[in-house]
């Protein structure tokens, strides 16, 4: 929202956006961009009208799917989420984002073996897109594949060292695997994240390496 930084606030933002589509109403990125403020202020209703008005007006603006998707799963409704997002591939196919998202809903919803060919596809169009490297680790991990869960997970944080989800996740795989002294470092760089490890981890780990 690059656009944001001439005016004083969020508020003076909005003003300006829709003095704009006073003159040119039929503009799908003013839409586009009106709605991402209105996100910033969790106006979702707003939001939304936006998204749609800009997806009306510009049938092909992937990112306008990616945000409905995004304020589906604000409300809970991954299948609303999924669709959007899938029809957000359909217009752009190489938008790593509703990839990921796809992968990522489809976890949520227990089909990990639908979310790993999603997420690798995320993978491909945006090699550093670490959520989608350590949500596609989960999924290897949640299918017994531990090889492929470590892979993905090492390089998820080594992207981005602090995040302590996948950090968390890594250990769940070391452990799995019986290294023990391993994962007890990797839930120490989860915790110095801010993550919070369970406890019963945290002592399955200390069991483990007496």
């Amino acid at each position: 929202m690059s656009e944001e930084k001439k005016f004083n606030n969020v508020d003076e933002y909005i003003a300006d956006l829709k003095q704009k589509l006073v003159s040119a109403p039929e503009c799908g990125n003013t839409h586009y961009n009106l709605g991402v403020a209105y996100l910033s202020k969790r106006e979702y209703m707003d939001a939304e009208h936006c998204f749609r008005e800009a997806m009306a007006n510009s049938p092909k603006m992937a990112e306008a799917y990616v945000q409905m998707g995004g304020i589906c799963l604000e409300r809970g409704d991954l299948e609303g989420c999924l669709n959007f997002n899938r029809i957000a591939t359909q217009q752009r196919p190489f938008f790593a984002v509703p990839w990921g998202n796809i992968g990522f809903v489809l976890m949520q919803l227990g089909d990990s073996e639908k979310a790993i060919p999603a997420l690798q596809k995320a993978i491909k169009y945006d090699p550093g897109f670490v959520q989608a490297l350590a949500t596609l680790g989960s999924a290897f991990f949640s299918r017994g594949q531990l090889d492929d869960a470590l892979a993905n997970l090492k390089k998820a944080v080594e992207l981005q060292p602090m995040f302590g989800p996948a950090w968390n996740n890594l250990a769940l795989v070391q452990a799995e695997m019986g290294d023990w002294a391993a994962a007890a470092a990797s839930v120490k760089k989860a915790q110095d994240t801010g993550y919070e490890v369970p406890q019963a981890f945290l002592d399955e780990i200390a069991q483990n390496n007496k």
